[in-house]
């Protein structure tokens, strides 16, 4: 079979995406994390502030051994039945998530239920006392239903702050430096006033928005994975686009 350069670009794509341990998307906005489904050697995975519900793509990370999820929308702890088939899982960070109820004992005791190889949940460390108690005192999830897949999680009302991203990220060995750490607590995460605007205008807006933001998320974390040469083959696909848009906006312009 020949192969055509499409081809052989797909195939390099597809093993950079393979070879990839670390990935850290803190506060970015995302709602889709499929991706993690081809990136099946990471071991660190920072998803904090976003809204994140399902946790299903990350069932395929085998290798994982740090999951980072604080403030996202994961609505029930039977998404915890998608990271019991992770036998290196020892670091989960899921607080303040829908999931997490209101009653903190119960909580953690039905996470270490499922997940007794955990080592530390949610910034604290698990003990033996406490594995052994979760046996009789959490209860047993099961996997998702299907009729809830299709609904939309809980709103969460909260501002990241630059607080936030340090303390958790300092625990984190893709720990950002204090500036990057301030620009992520302070980058457009409020909520802004909707008085003015049609709501299927808001609902489009949003979309397309977080489809960016997926999209150029995945771009820059490949980038960091990328050599001299490919870093240049990416430079010019750039230019060559860019020169494309340029005439598309005078050809509109003209017209």
């Amino acid at each position: 079979m020949k192969l055509t350069r499409k081809m052989v670009l797909s195939r390099a794509k597809a093993s950079e995406l393979h070879s990839v341990r670390k990935l850290n998307c803190w506060g970015s906005r995302l709602t889709d994390i499929s991706i993690c489904q081809e990136m099946p050697s990471l071991e660190v995975i920072t998803l904090s502030v976003n809204s994140i519900s399902s946790l299903e793509p990350v069932s395929r990370c085998r290798q994982l051994s740090e999951l980072y999820l604080r403030k996202n929308r994961i609505p029930s702890l039977a998404e915890l039945v998608h990271l019991k088939g992770l036998p290196r899982l020892r670091v989960l960070w899921l607080a303040e998530n829908p999931c997490c109820g209101t009653c903190p004992h119960l909580y953690r005791m039905t996470v270490l239920r499922t997940l007794p190889q955990l080592q530390k949940l949610d910034n604290q460390a698990v003990t033996e006392e406490e594995v052994s108690r979760a046996l009789m005192e959490g209860e047993e999830v099961t996997a998702p239903s299907r009729e809830n897949l299709g609904s939309s999680p809980p709103e969460l009302s909260y501002t990241p702050s630059a607080v936030d991203a340090a303390t958790e990220t300092t625990q984190d060995p893709l720990s950002l430096g204090e500036g990057e750490a301030s620009n992520q607590g302070q980058r457009g995460l409020k909520p802004t006033s909707r008085d003015r605007v049609p709501p299927f205008l808001q609902r489009e807006a949003a979309s397309s928005r977080v489809s960016r933001n997926n999209i150029l998320t995945a771009i820059l974390m490949l980038l960091q994975e990328l050599d001299i040469e490919g870093l240049e083959a990416v430079h010019q696909t750039v230019v060559s686009r860019l020169q494309t848009l340029h005439k598309q906006e005078l050809q509109e312009d003209m017209e």
